[in-house]
């Protein structure tokens, strides 16, 4: 019997690193991106120790423009991240997607201290499903589903370049649910696709090259909520270290951890409740610079 195994691996990651400086009447703009693509691909023919052929993709990019102008800055962030598996027989699952747009103004008051304002929003391109054992598969989130949108006014501290943190005391956030059959799963009630919370906050960003060629990327956000219950704190921290082993390979890690006792998940057990939410995508590919 003839034995034939084909395993094939693409991997591709472009990355535009440094970032472009332009001025213009005083301001100076600052851009740079992170884009990667991540492909791999397996099968297998009459493997006698079994298997499963497969296709994943992973895309991500990371885009940010500050501005500077006299006392005033203007720090603006814009990520997407898609990713897919694909076992062959099986149908295409969702690995990764989010999209996130940051937006901060500050206007220096003392040295390494800004009077400040905050804006976040947050939600996913497509549907994401739940496959339970011997069931159909169950939407879980969508477009908008959920979606939020956060505002707050406070301080933020730079004691360095490469490290801010934000203390807004006054924060205001709209967790909006479009679909009502998903409404009580974040939090909200069946007939509400619009709930606020009001509360304080605390975000520390940090980005920073750690090792020649290692670089890592933070921000971790606290928020506790005065409408609610303030001793229960969220927290949504994401993560970011950008390899370069040489001119041409690359490898990266994202990390997302995110607690918040407002949405409910259900465990394999069939207890439901709030969990620790964590996410990883590793990559390593091919490097092209633009």
């Amino acid at each position: 019997m003839m034995l034939l195994f084909l395993v094939g691996a693409v991997c591709a990651n472009a990355q535009q690193g440094g970032g472009e400086e332009v001025e213009k009447e005083g301001a100076v703009w600052k851009i740079a991106s992170t884009n990667s693509l991540n492909f791999s691909q397996m099968s297998l023919s009459n493997w006698a120790a079994g298997g499963q052929g497969a296709i994943a993709l992973n895309a991500y990019t990371d885009w940010t423009a500050k501005l500077s102008k006299g006392r005033h800055i203007w720090e603006n962030r814009f990520q997407a991240a898609y990713g897919f598996v694909h076992a062959f027989g099986d149908t295409y699952k969702k690995s990764d997607d989010k999209l996130i747009f940051d937006s901060k103004w500050g206007f220096q008051a003392y040295e390494k201290l800004y009077l400040s304002s905050a804006f976040n929003f947050t939600s996913q391109m497509t549907h994401g499903y739940e496959y339970p054992k011997n069931e159909d598969p169950k939407k879980i989130s969508s477009f908008m589903s959920p979606g939020y949108f956060t505002l707050g006014l406070g301080i933020d501290y730079k004691p360095h370049d490469f490290l801010s943190v934000s203390v807004s005391p006054l924060t205001a956030k709209l967790v909006m649910v479009s679909d009502t059959l998903l409404r009580v799963r974040y939090g909200n009630s069946v007939d509400e696709a619009v709930r606020m919370e009001l509360g304080a906050q605390v975000k520390v960003d940090l980005k920073k090259e750690i090792f020649p060629n290692v670089v890592l990327a933070s921000d971790l956000t606290l928020f506790s909520d005065y409408l609610g219950t303030p001793a229960n704190v969220k927290v949504f921290w994401n993560l970011l270290v950008d390899m370069k082993v040489n001119e041409f390979l690359s490898a990266n890690l994202r990390m997302n951890m995110i607690y918040d006792d407002e949405i409910t998940i259900t465990d394999r057990n069939g207890n439901s409740g709030a969990r620790l939410q964590i996410k990883e995508v590793f990559g390593v590919g091919l490097t092209y610079k633009f």
